[in-house]
């Protein structure tokens, strides 16, 4: 959430950064909405102060024997306080108001990200490693012969319906290998706390992290209330709601292996082939809480460390800054990693680094204790994936497949699969 203090100081800016994401001007609304509430707090403080003088006012009506004064100002204090008690209600409905309408503007992108209107404009950062060569036609990671049956599509629908599946034997391995190599990396050497959260929170925590109000229909809710997480994002972001943190526990870096779930309520009839686009999926999510003055080397930082993924694995892939257009409700800055995928003969994204700055932590409350400092400031929050597990499992059969149909098993994946080099040799002999 924005600030309603800098929001009046620059409504320009305010204006100008949400026409480059292609919304509305929303400056003078956001400030009259302002206006109201305070001018409403202003007249509900000024009653309460007439209230007090008027109480003193009794006393020495009294004490002089101005009966008729006491009186009227008896009469004066009991309509003080209906308009009090009344007034409270009004300026908390104004306080609601105006936290509503901020709830839904975006938040604004830092200075140096690109302006553009969609995927199309967004600009290249860097590539990594080049095109993996084959002598036949790679094909896509659900075509590949020697894991056909293990890509179980058939009765996941029957389990679930569209957009699951079940992954069977070696393939089943090979994606709990890759999750695991990858937890184990950013713990291990990346300096990230493992996290075993909940996969089921409440309305606050996605609140907190901006997909609610404003995406509620990418959610699965529950009967009883609670949500299913899209993301690791939430609740580990909302570790720190309503906390004030001394200086020294920053920054904060957390980590976490979970199963997320979403209804792509947007991407009717987009990849309904394949694994690329799930209800259910696994991710290795990455969040940061840092202060203020470290939040953008933090992000370059992240991005390394999900960079660092694909590099052991020896995949291709390539980093795109997203435009003002494309990019997620609550982030400043965003970085994309797409991976090469041979079979689509296209890059895919896998993971999304992005800084929020306080955008977050406003929701939240989330705040920290400068050292030798009076008083306290929001913390700043990145999140990012590192990686998208199921994305990940599809890059590595796609770019390691042979002409056999089998899937030769990336080196450093090989002792988290018990020393398998290869696997769907036993299904490309049969076919």
């Amino acid at each position: 959430m924005l600030d309603i203090k800098w929001i009046r100081a620059n409504p320009e800016a305010l204006d100008r950064a949400l026409q480059t994401r292609g919304a509305e001007p929303a400056a003078a609304r956001l400030i009259g909405l302002d206006d109201a509430r305070r001018t409403h707090v202003t007249r509900l403080q000024e009653a309460q102060e007439r209230r007090n003088a008027a109480s003193k006012e009794i006393g020495k009506a009294k004490a002089s024997g101005d009966e008729v004064k006491a009186k009227a100002l008896i009469d004066e204090i009991a309509e003080i306080k209906t308009f009090v008690q009344s007034g409270e209600e009004e300026a908390r409905r104004l306080d609601e108001a105006l936290e509503s309408a901020l709830a839904v503007i975006p938040n604004v992108p830092l200075d140096d990200v690109p302006v553009g209107a969609d995927e199309n404009d967004n600009v290249v950062h860097h590539v990594h490693g080049e095109k993996p060569g084959f002598d036949f036609e790679p094909k896509e990671h659900f075509e590949i012969a020697g894991l056909v049956d293990e890509f179980d599509f058939e009765r996941a629908a029957k389990l679930s319906g569209a957009r699951f599946a079940v992954l069977r034997g070696e393939l089943a391995a090979l994606e709990r290998a890759l999750g695991q190599f990858m937890i184990n990396l950013h713990t291990r050497e990346n300096g990230y706390e493992e996290v075993s959260p909940p996969l089921l929170v409440r309305d606050d925590p996605l609140y907190g992290t901006a997909q609610l109000p404003k995406f509620e229909e990418d959610l699965f809710k529950t009967t009883e209330g609670r949500w299913l997480i899209p993301t690791a994002e939430v609740p580990l972001t909302n570790l720190v709601r309503e906390e004030i943190l001394d200086e020294g526990a920053l920054p904060m870096r957390v980590t976490a292996l979970t199963y997320c779930f979403r209804s792509e309520a947007g991407a009717a009839g987009r990849d309904m082939r394949g694994i690329l686009r799930q209800h259910q999926f696994q991710k290795c999510e990455l969040v940061s809480i840092t202060k203020p003055d470290e939040s953008i080397a933090e992000h370059e930082r992240m991005l390394a460390c999900a960079e660092e993924v694909l590099k052991r694995l020896g995949l291709h892939y390539r980093v795109v800054t997203l435009c003002t257009g494309d990019m997620g409700f609550g982030a400043r800055k965003t970085y994309d990693i797409e991976v090469w995928l041979p079979g689509q003969n296209a890059y895919r994204e896998i993971s999304s680094c992005s800084v929020c700055g306080d955008f977050q932590a406003r929701r939240m409350n989330a705040r920290f204790r400068p050292a030798n400092e009076k008083g306290v400031q929001f913390v700043h929050t990145l999140n990012g994936s590192g990686l998208a597990v199921g994305r990940a499992l599809i890059a590595v059969v796609e770019n390691y497949q042979n002409a056999d149909g089998s899937v030769t098993i990336p080196d450093v994946l090989r002792p988290l699969m018990g020393g398998v080099e290869v696997i769907g040799k036993k299904s490309s002999a049969t076919t």
